[in-house]
């Protein structure tokens, strides 16, 4: 019985664990290096977002937010954000993640990718 009774508790755990909402993949894609800047940043996840209390920004070498401070949850796809950019010159920027999934989880991390001098 009360092996019974821990295997249903570890059963209804799980689902919980499976909520949050996780980085899925993103464009630019985490770690790379783009020739040309890119219109914008788009971002994927493995959940649905609160639209009112995620958030996304691209900062710059100094930690200078270079994007056009509209970045915000897809208004068709609740589990794709985005922000758009100005041209970017060449250089390293991170992308920095914060968003709360449907279900009230909260997740956040971030991931640069570079911006080269053009082709190669």
């Amino acid at each position: 019985m009360k092996r019974a009774l821990v295997a249903i508790g570890l059963a209804l755990a799980a689902p919980a664990a499976l909520a949050h909402a996780f980085l899925d993949h993103a464009e630019p894609r985490v770690g790379s290096k783009v020739d040309a800047s890119p219109a914008r940043v788009t971002l994927w996840f493995t959940q649905a977002l609160e639209p009112a209390f995620s958030r996304v920004q691209v900062l710059d070498a100094k930690g200078q937010e270079v994007d056009r401070k509209d970045g915000a949850v897809d208004s068709k796809d609740s589990t794709m954000m985005h922000a758009s950019l100005p041209p970017l010159a060449p250089g390293k920027y991170r992308v920095q993640w914060r968003v709360l999934s449907a279900d009230t989880h909260v997740t956040k991390g971030d991931f640069s990718f570079e911006v080269g001098g053009g082709a190669r």
